[in-house]
């Protein structure tokens, strides 16, 4: 439940810097993996709630940009608020994705647009293809798995502007990567100057023991959580040591997270400025998908910071 006096405080500008722009809806996979009508009547809803500085965009596969417009035209057409903003993830052919954005984009009502494309890469000739293809106007992000040739594909990334993209969770157990492996792409891509989305398995702002899917059988698991993420992150460019990095995205402890008007505090100690996380927003961590957007507002209301 709600605590209702903590819900009465007011927003800290930290916790504005911090969330503004940061859920990528993706409703339309796993687990929730609800219908395009359904998805995107979410979508409009949360735009036009209390909460909509918190939304970034709606992701969904390039085979369906038809399909979503049939359900989202005179949704987009009504709204008077911001235009409706696309992520696209690419199919098997990079080339007929790119130019299916284009047209998209060409056809359709200025106040959607599709401007980020989401592509996985496992060698650097598919990242110079990327960018060979990339039109003006669509943002990159590319995931790579963290193997033998991660570091070689982050430098891909850096020296041709590119951003990365990181798989935190699914809807298995083993789809979860350790609190080191998510250390180790963070400190990687901090040093290379590459900024990144993260995706899967960070419904909960705080590392949590939880179902995994919404079954009534549904396994359970740890999830790591977005704010541990976030200060880790932040920290990271801090230039903290790794032990010390672990042990925020394994802390598992609201209390330890403290929001001020000048910036977010872990264990008294540890404090980034409102300018930090500006910059850790801007040029770090910029956003994750989530198939919910209820539960981390959910959340974030249950722990007062909204």
């Amino acid at each position: 439940m709600m605590n209702e006096q903590a819900a009465a405080r007011p927003l800290k500008e930290s916790a504005r810097i911090l969330f503004s722009g940061l859920i990528d809806y993706a409703g339309l996979f796993p687990p929730s993996q609800v219908s395009m009508p359904e998805a995107v009547m979410n979508y409009a809803t949360y735009k036009n709630s209390n909460y909509d500085w918190m939304l970034g965009r709606f992701v969904l596969p390039v085979a369906r940009l038809d399909e979503f417009m049939e359900s989202a035209g005179d949704l987009v057409a009504h709204d008077r608020g911001e235009g409706w903003r696309l992520a696209v993830l690419a199919g098997e052919n990079l080339n007929e994705t790119v130019k299916a954005m284009k047209l998209f984009n060409s056809q359709n009502d200025p106040r959607v647009v599709a401007d980020v494309l989401e592509v996985r890469a496992a060698t650097v000739s598919k990242i110079e293809n990327t960018v060979d293809l990339l039109p003006e106007g669509i943002t990159a992000y590319v995931e790579i798995a963290m193997n033998e040739n991660f570091a070689d594909l982050i430098s891909a990334l850096a020296i041709r502007g590119l951003r990365a993209k990181v798989r935190t969770g699914g809807v298995t157990n083993d789809s979860f990567p350790s609190s080191h492996e998510v250390i180790r792409f963070v400190r990687t891509v901090t040093a290379a100057n590459v900024p990144f989305k993260a995706t899967a398995g960070l419904h909960h702002p705080i590392r949590c023991f939880k179902p995994l899917t919404y079954a009534s059988d549904a396994p359970q698991g740890t999830m790591h959580g977005f704010l541990n993420l976030l200060l880790a992150t932040g920290f990271t460019r801090q230039s903290y040591r790794v032990g010390v990095l672990e042990e925020i995205m394994e802390d598992e402890f609201e209390e330890a997270f403290t929001f001020e008007d000048d910036g977010v505090r872990w264990r008294d100690d540890n404090f980034l400025t409102n300018a930090q996380i500006a910059r850790l927003r801007e040029r770090g961590f910029n956003a994750f998908g989530s198939c919910s957007f209820d539960e981390p507002i959910a959340d974030l209301r249950g722990f007062g910071l909204l």
